[in-house]
């Protein structure tokens, strides 16, 4: 692909990749040629977004929506693999190939038409497969193909849009291919139920073998193709959080929110570039905790079984489940994991005092480009540094705006020493000097840290911090603080995971065996925006109070019943909305994650140059 700045469907410019991230190595991206044979599918696809077909084909990509969903649904049955075409009439080439590669055997006494669900056809000469939803044929070779579409017939003279056809012409031609008689095809749509005859033409036929060569070549090539800009194709996309559209649209044009934001900045909320609403704002899917130990949990239909150990159980639907987290002793059968890991809903494991363990999952991520980037980058100093310093900088300046917001009484020694270490980390020379400064920045602020604690609990002796410790922590505030980081970071680490990045290697944080480094990367941001704000929430609202904690000489804990709260008080805070500071609109926390997330591959790929950081006000 030319380093020339490309061009939009829509035919605004964007800069090319070498020009939006020139800090990257530059290095081929794939290891292997793709397919030769082109799927129908990406042939209308490719048609109607090029991005949208690489995202998919080339890089794996997929995610459902209500419109994914309901095709689905109206798929069902053709999806079933059943009957037989007979063989094409004597004399024709079938191209050396079965046209169905285990055909049922012919019933004598079948009458026409012959009827194939589910017929998968390839032809090399051709480039192209296909999955046929449904083939009638005659005893004379003469057959129709069917493809079933869950809305309605648009109001257009041709039947249908230009990519649904070109993925019927793809059919046809492989039937023709394989020796049948092949004049026209039909899209049957479920919401008019009704069919609609498509004419295969040789403009139609022209069109379609381009669409096939177009999308080799973008397959071939060593970037993702340029979002389409404000096009009404990206609503109801199901690939629209992956893809990201006006975000890396706005992102590559102009940078806009990765330059450090000075405290003295007053723009107005009402200005800030306010994009479209493309994606839900939360999800509806809820994680599950068990932490009663000795409990178990099975499966049966859709439902998950939890059994404790006295014999109670409750169910968790898995159409409502995002994920599975399992505190300490707790069982899990086979046939749960199984289908959780059919539906990709990870499954977390902690100790039975809350320290986070690893995770189990179905297939990885099938984005190995993504992958890929993410190992160069990670063995490139210059990224590893310009990475670790937006991540540093956004966390002490969050830090300074939680005392800001939540202080009676803020310091304006602390307020000011925080200003200063985050101006030095945005200039650190290297990743030693960003861990001091970020150590300085700690201590200064969890010096002020028991300024937070107010009301009843800041008039006892339980709350009060004396400094940041750890493993074990030796007072109930730690202890708090070290299971809000753990449950953080169990979140950003399955994130990673669902984007294609690797959540152990890391940037900031260097790798360790065992530990999830990137997650702690791009935690350090969220530590006092989620984590500590959730600490403060549970002691101020007496969620928690000195006696919900276990005490030893060597270090204290919080009780089964207390960490179930803290967990709930945790996940409130993941669902509650916020404007984004870059693109203005509101979304959770927990979408925010995810948003982050995928900036950063954006990134990596090379789509934009610089982090987002996501910094309050």
């Amino acid at each position: 692909m030319s380093n020339a700045a490309s061009r939009s469907p829509e035919g605004d410019e964007i800069p090319p990749p070498s020009d939006r991230a020139k800090h990257l190595p530059l290095a081929p991206r794939r290891v292997v040629d793709p397919p030769e044979l082109v799927p129908a599918r990406m042939i209308n696809e490719v048609l109607f977004c090029e991005r949208l077909m690489y995202l998919e084909w080339v890089q794996g990509e997929f995610t459902d929506n209500f419109f994914t969903v309901d095709g689905r649904a109206v798929h069902r049955r053709a999806d079933r693999q059943g009957g037989a075409l007979p063989p094409p009439p004597a004399g024709r080439d079938t191209g050396g190939e079965d046209p169905d590669p285990d055909p049922a055997p012919e019933p004598d006494d079948q009458p026409p038409p012959y009827k194939a669900r589910s017929l998968w056809l390839s032809s090399e000469a051709l480039g192209m497969t296909a999955k046929i939803d449904v083939v009638e044929g005659e005893h004379d070779g003469r057959v129709v193909p069917i493809e079933y579409k869950r809305g309605k017939p648009p109001d257009v003279p041709e039947g249908a849009y230009l990519p649904e056809r070109a993925q019927l012409c793809a059919q046809v031609l492989l039937l023709r291919e394989h020796g049948y008689t092949c004049d026209e095809a039909q899209l049957y749509f479920a919401a008019a139920k009704r069919r609609v005859s498509i004419t295969i033409d040789d403009h139609l036929i022209a069109t379609t073998r381009a669409a096939a060569s177009r999308a080799r070549e973008i397959a071939k090539a060593e970037s993702l193709p340029p979002p389409l800009i404000d096009s009404p194709k990206c609503y109801g996309c199901s690939l629209v959080p992956i893809c990201l559209p006006d975000e890396v649209t706005l992102l590559a044009r102009s940078q806009v929110g990765t330059q450090p934001l000075s405290d003295s900045d007053e723009t107005d909320e009402d200005e800030r570039p306010a994009l479209r609403p493309l994606q839900p704002a939360s999800d509806d899917q809820v994680p599950v905790y068990v932490q009663d130990q000795g409990a178990r949990i099975g499966v049966s239909g859709e439902c998950l079984i939890i059994t404790t150990r006295d014999g109670d159980k409750r169910e968790a639907r898995l159409p409502n489940t995002s994920q599975i987290c399992l505190l300490g002793n707790v069982q899990i059968s086979t046939q749960a994991m199984r289908a959780l890991f059919e539906r990709n809903i990870p499954i977390s494991f902690f100790t039975t005092g809350g320290w986070y363990c690893g995770r189990a999952t179905g297939l990885d991520s099938k984005n190995i480009e993504l992958r890929l980037a993410q190992f160069r980058a990670a063995d490139n100093a210059r990224i590893c540094l310009a990475l670790s310093r937006a991540f540093v900088v956004s966390k002490i300046k969050n830090c300074r705006t939680l005392l800001r917001r939540n202080h009676p009484q803020p310091s304006d020694v602390v307020l000011g020493e925080l200003d200063q270490l985050a101006r030095k980390a945005a200039d650190a020379e290297s990743i030693e000097s960003l861990l001091g400064i970020e150590g300085a920045a700690a201590r200064s602020y969890f010096g002020s840290f028991s300024g937070l604690i107010k009301g009843a609990a800041a008039l006892s002796r339980d709350f009060d911090l004396d400094g940041r410790n750890r493993r074990p922590p030796k007072d109930p505030v730690n202890a708090l603080l070290s299971f809000a980081y753990s449950l953080l970071c169990k979140e950003l680490a399955l994130t990673l995971a669902a984007v294609g990045l690797d959540p152990l290697l890391g940037f900031y944080h260097q790798p360790r065996f065992g530990r999830p480094a990137l997650a702690l990367d791009l935690m350090e941001e969220f530590r006092p925006l989620i984590a500590d704000s959730t600490v403060i929430a549970v002691i101020n609202n007496g969620v928690v109070t000195g006696s919900d904690f276990l005490r030893s000489p060597t270090g204290t804990a919080l009780q089964p019943a207390a960490r179930r709260r803290v967990i709930l008080a945790h996940e409130r805070r993941l669902d509650q909305l916020v404007a984004h500071p870059v693109f203005g609109y509101r979304i959770s926390y927990r979408r925010v994650l995810e948003v982050q997330a995928r900036l950063l591959g954006r990134l990596l790929l090379g789509e934009i140059a610089d982090y987002p950081q996501f910094r309050t006000r």
